[in-house]
């Protein structure tokens, strides 16, 4: 019984190690859950180009800065709708955030420092930040739809660029996923407009 258990740990450390023949059965589990976190942090090292570095670079402070105006709603909007939306948004982001910059670090490329690109998609100026931050109430509300609305904009842009011109799978997972998500909170952004 203990040989056989001996035999299946080695099997398993072999597959995890890579060795060539137990890669195919590997490769084959990366697509379950388990896995993943294995592949996770080898493959985005292993395969990259510079559109995927472009990605995580750009979306970093993307992200950063629809956080921090989701950070805002709490205090400021009126409505219920857009504070949950506003929780929605920063929940789904932070993480990706995080995700993003381990990418960098696991190709050997430096994360934004502070500052947002000027010519990025979506991304508010200092100006429309700082219109953002003194309202409140209603005017609030409305600002942050409009605002929220050209950002998402700009990250599905961006989110199309990679799935187009990556070649990182996981960062092109993302960028459909974000493409998916940020759409309906488009949609769902101009439905709560139309009523202002």
């Amino acid at each position: 019984m203990s040989v056989a258990v001996a035999a299946g740990v080695l099997t398993l450390m072999t597959a995890c190690g890579g060795n060539g023949d137990s890669m195919a059965g590997h490769e084959g589990m990366a697509s379950s859950s388990a896995p993943a976190a294995t592949t996770a942090t080898a493959q985005p090292s292993a395969t990259f180009n510079d559109a995927d570095v472009m990605f995580a670079q750009m979306m970093i402070p993307h992200h950063e800065q629809a956080v921090e105006m989701a950070e805002l709603a709490p205090a400021r909007a009126t409505g219920p709708e857009i504070k949950e939306l506003a929780a929605k948004i920063k929940a789904a982001q932070d993480p990706e955030i995080q995700t993003m910059k381990g990418w960098l670090t696991g190709w050997g490329k430096t994360a934004p420092e502070d500052g947002m690109g000027h010519d990025m998609p979506g991304i508010m100026s200092q100006e429309d930040m700082t219109k953002l931050k003194a309202a409140k109430g209603a005017e609030f509300d409305k600002l942050f739809t409009q605002q929220m609305i050209a950002h998402h904009n700009g990250a599905i842009e961006m989110a199309r660029t990679e799935q187009s011109g990556g070649s990182n799978p996981e960062a092109k997972e993302l960028a459909k996923s974000i493409e998916t998500t940020q759409q309906a909170e488009v949609e769902q952004l101009q439905k709560i407009l139309d009523r202002l």
